[in-house]
């Protein structure tokens, strides 16, 4: 889970303005911080199943918001990609 002031840098950084949460580029922003929290949380509890359960289903919806973000807009998609550092 991302701490609220973490939280609160990324939609800086990512949206319009604060409030701007449902922005593609804030969620999978959000979504990739996450992702990278679970997973360093897997290497020390390797048999945590519904942890590692629900890392797949946010890996799962990121790649589903940069899906719709490559069909709507291409520079906005690459511009995200290298931000985060995801490689696709």
């Amino acid at each position: 889970m991302v701490l609220k002031s973490t939280k609160t840098e990324i939609i800086k950084q990512f949206g319009d303005n604060p409030n701007d949460t449902g922005k593609a580029e804030v969620q999978i922003a959000l979504l990739t911080s996450d992702i990278k929290n679970l997973t360093s949380h897997l290497d020390k509890h390797k048999k945590d199943i519904t942890s590692r359960r629900s890392l797949l289903k946010k890996v799962a919806q990121r790649r589903h918001l940069l899906n719709f973000l490559l069909k709507k807009d291409v520079n906005r998609y690459k511009s995200v990609i290298e931000k985060l550092g995801i490689r696709k």
